[in-house]
């Protein structure tokens, strides 16, 4: 049984740079992915893409054939790939049983309300496919409690839409620091605690939010939010290792590849508990590195690659001396046995 991933979230919250950086990732670790473009205005992949609809449809030819604007075109390509699903189908049994990343477009219609994604969606389910949706929101939308709140019902409006095993995900991270110091700690905003504490930020970020009207609507979106209970955010540096290892487990969590992925369908409980037991970043250690300490982190971190480049060069040295000498040896010993080099006379 494949596993895979869908890719969503609104431009600019990184989507294809994840898919490129997990890819990079899963090969690294052993697991064999490819990753398929949705989006038919991608044009421009930085990973390399096994499967890509532009081959289907594409963004300018829809503009052009049907008159419509981007957004339209998006619409409307999704639909052709909906209505043609048989291509992806056999495009997909190309793939065999690799885990499957998809870059998904960003027009926020397409997972909120459309149905065309979401259907298609569920064709890839019944293809034996075990599915992940992965909403990705830049991280920016912490500093200003009228941009989280935003968020927060965008993140439960997708999950409601999508109905699929489900995490959403702040990137980018590494940035938060250099946007200013935020009111509450950072697992206020991932755990999505009581959001009353917030509604007096979100007063003095704008006057008018002061008015009796505001006000009660503002109570009624953050009841809405924390009644369904549903919302909450993984945190992702896509250029972090260990943060990008932290977001994989808790994506196999959801989508069962813990519990035995395609090629460890046999593997036994140590097995399991053995992937299971790698031990990832918790909230409060993500606080600290992109936070609180960042700089002093990075100049870590940035020594001990030194290091680390300064060892490797050291032991690449030494075999290549070792090498070296060996050569000599053997030319040494070549010499002798071939007649060529020193001729011993026995003493009578």
């Amino acid at each position: 049984m494949p596993f895979a991933q869908l890719v969503i979230g609104p431009p600019g919250s990184g989507k294809s740079t994840y898919c490129d950086g997990m890819h990079q990732f899963l090969s690294a670790i052993g697991r064999k992915a490819s990753v398929v473009n949705l989006d038919p205005a991608n044009d421009h992949t930085s990973y390399p893409c096994a499967l890509d609809i532009r081959s289907l449809v594409t963004l300018e030819e829809v503009m052009v054939d049907e008159e419509l604007g981007p957004n339209g075109a998006v619409l409307y390509a999704l639909e052709e790939l909906e209505h043609n699903f048989e291509w992806l189908q056999e495009g997909l049994k190309g793939l065999g049983d690799d885990y499957v990343l998809f870059d998904c477009p960003g027009q926020v219609e397409l997972f909120t309300h459309h149905a065309s994604l979401r259907n298609v969606f569920m064709k890839i389910q019944k293809l034996g496919y075990r599915l992940v949706a992965l909403h990705l929101t830049d991280s920016f939308c912490l500093t200003q409690p009228s941009l989280y709140i935003s968020t927060l019902l965008l993140s439960l409006r997708a999950m409601l839409q999508m109905d699929l095993p489900h995490l959403n995900v702040l990137t980018k991270i590494d940035k938060l620091a250099s946007y200013g110091p935020l009111p509450f700690n950072l697992d206020y905003y991932t755990e999505v605690q009581d959001l009353s504490y917030l509604l007096p930020h979100l007063m003095n970020e704008n006057p008018i939010m002061r008015h009796p009207k505001y006000e009660g609507l503002n109570n009624a979106v953050v009841e809405l939010v924390e009644d369904f209970g549903l919302v909450g955010f993984e945190t992702l540096a896509v250029e972090d290792k260990r943060s990008v290892m932290t977001l994989l487990q808790a994506i196999d969590r959801a989508g069962g590849y813990a519990f035995g992925g395609a090629e460890g369908a046999n593997d036994t409980v140590w097995q399991v508990a053995t992937r299971e037991g790698m031990k990832g970043m918790t909230i409060e250690e993500v606080q600290e590195r992109w936070i609180e300490r960042k700089d002093e982190m990075d100049e870590l971190e940035r020594r001990e690659a030194e290091e680390i480049a300064e060892v490797q060069d050291t032991s690449s040295l030494s075999r290549h001396e070792d090498g070296k000498e060996a050569e000599d040896v053997d030319e040494l010993n070549e010499g002798s046995m071939t007649g060529g080099g020193v001729k011993v006379v026995r003493r009578t």
